[in-house]
């Protein structure tokens, strides 16, 4: 028997999702009390507020004193400018839906057509609010940029050739230097922009579509992970809080969405992996390794994605994955490798030229705590008080797993072990100081992992926190223009 909120409860033969009608102080994974009440998750969503507000006026009077942030509405890389567009209705049509019949549609759903919907659900968010920005701004033009990939299509007409000489122009002093996003990330990230102009679908608009789609999926890929862990109820709970989740923003706005599905998919293959029974998972283990090993090509922090993927294999408690996952990631260093590109001389320069630029003169003493102001808007207040209880619940969890072996575990703690290890891989990249600014879209891989840590949350307040998720992502989208 456990105990919910002062209630014995027999658990039954086979555990169902929890529904809509589990109210009281059960939380949405059906965990217990032991990880704080209500009245603490109100307060952990006021602290962050405040440290929002905090990070916006210290911004300001950091800008009056002569010393430059390099934003414009601290301290998100964004402007001041109220605005409708075509997706306003959309978007709130959305929202309304999601959060008014979310939960209890994610209970009832039968799974296969809960992932789609959830999918779905991302894409049609994601969407509407780029498109409260119009189709060429909000869409089509964003990677068309001074600072973009697509800037630089014109120098790709011989991949093998450029890729070759890609190390030579990542200095902002040498001649014909990249555009700063293709200077700051490895080649992987301009050859699918190349990949997908040679299959027909060049230029801005295909690209923006294609970051969309890619990056949505990344909810698709995180209920596919918890289940495969033995969290399908908390997959069911956090549903509704991935389709509605803030980051949807900058997911709709910037490659960086396109790097978290990646990552997302590359975290789902490797749960797969360590947990299915079939034969399909040893091409799991091996899809794991291709899609991990393709990340550190997009992204030179994502290296920081091992631990997320360290959380995976301790939850699905067995080794056994590890040693295709690892032949799949050195064959895509050993092709990068040979094409002419050495991923090591890459982030040399590229910590150079980070300095070379705004990134030396961004103050760290701000954003070293500023950027996890960031974090509580591109999250929301839902994932910051959900974190609280999951990072709480999570050595607990470690212990447990770590007993059970071959046994199943409590769902609840992969979702409380994922949550706090994306915790620490932001906390690893702020603390590096290669992150100052421009966070809502650089950690995106990492901050969907913090969103399912919501359905920690009492089941009774998952409407109201879902309502607060929306109204947090229609406001930033429609009071700033953003820059990602």
């Amino acid at each position: 028997m456990r105990v919910y909120g002062g209630r014995v409860s027999t658990p039954r033969r086979s555990p169902q999702p929890a529904s809509e009608t589990d109210t009281g102080t059960r939380t949405g994974t059906g965990t217990d009390r032991r990880t704080g009440g209500r009245r603490r998750d109100v307060v952990t969503a006021v602290a962050a507020a405040v440290l929002v507000a905090v990070a916006a006026v210290v911004g300001v009077l950091i800008e009056r004193a002569g010393q430059k942030l390099y934003v414009d509405w601290e301290p998100l890389y964004s402007e001041w400018m109220p605005h409708l567009g075509p997706g306003t209705v959309p978007a709130i049509a959305v929202a309304v839906a999601v959060a008014g019949w979310g939960p209890a549609v994610a209970a009832r759903l039968s799974w296969r057509p809960l992932v789609w919907a959830t999918w779905a659900g991302a894409m049609a968010w994601t969407f509407s609010l780029a498109l409260v920005d119009g189709w060429q701004r909000g869409i089509a033009g964003q990677l068309e940029d001074k600072h973009e990939y697509l800037l630089a299509m014109g120098r790709w007409d011989d991949p093998a050739a450029t890729l070759r000489e890609f190390t030579d122009h990542i200095l902002i002093d040498v001649p014909q230097n990249w555009p700063a996003h293709v200077a700051g990330h490895p080649p992987g990230a301009m050859l699918t922009f190349v990949g997908l102009d040679r299959i027909g679908l060049g230029g801005g608009a295909w690209a923006g579509v294609f970051c969309i789609v890619a990056g949505t999926s990344a909810a698709a890929a995180i209920l596919v992970t918890l289940k495969a862990l033995g969290a399908e109820r908390a997959a069911r709970a956090s549903a509704p809080f991935v389709v509605l989740a803030p980051a949807a923003v900058w997911i709709g706005t910037s490659a960086d969405g396109y790097f978290a599905g990646v990552t997302a998919w590359g975290l789902a293959l490797l749960a797969v992996a360590g947990t299915a029974r079939s034969p399909g998972r040893w091409a799991a283990a091996l899809g794991a390794g291709l899609l991990l090993g393709w990340v550190l090509y997009l992204s030179y922090g994502l290296t920081l994605a091992g631990i997320l993927a360290l959380a995976v294999i301790a939850c699905s408690r067995t080794l056994r994955p590890l040693p295709l996952a690892v032949l799949g990631a050195a064959a895509v260093a050993a092709a990068f490798t040979a094409a002419g590109f050495w991923w090591f001389e890459g982030y040399d320069l590229l910590v150079t030229r980070y300095y070379q630029g705004v990134g030396g003169e961004r103050p760290y003493y701000y954003w070293v705590w500023a950027n996890l102001a960031i974090v509580v808007i591109t999250a929301g207040p839902a994932a910051v008080a959900g974190l609280r209880r999951a990072v709480v619940a999570a050595p607990a969890a470690l212990r447990r797993l770590r007993r059970l072996r071959r046994r199943p575990s409590n769902g609840d703690d992969a979702l409380a072990v994922m949550a706090t290890a994306a915790a620490l891989a932001i906390a690893a990249a702020d603390l590096s100081g290669m992150s100052k600014a421009e966070t809502e879209r650089i950690w995106l891989p990492f901050v969907v992992w913090l969103i399912p840590a919501a359905a920690f949350l009492p089941l009774r307040d998952h409407r109201v926190w879902l309502g607060v998720q929306a109204v947090l992502a229609l406001l930033a989208n429609h009071l700033l223009l953003n820059g990602w």
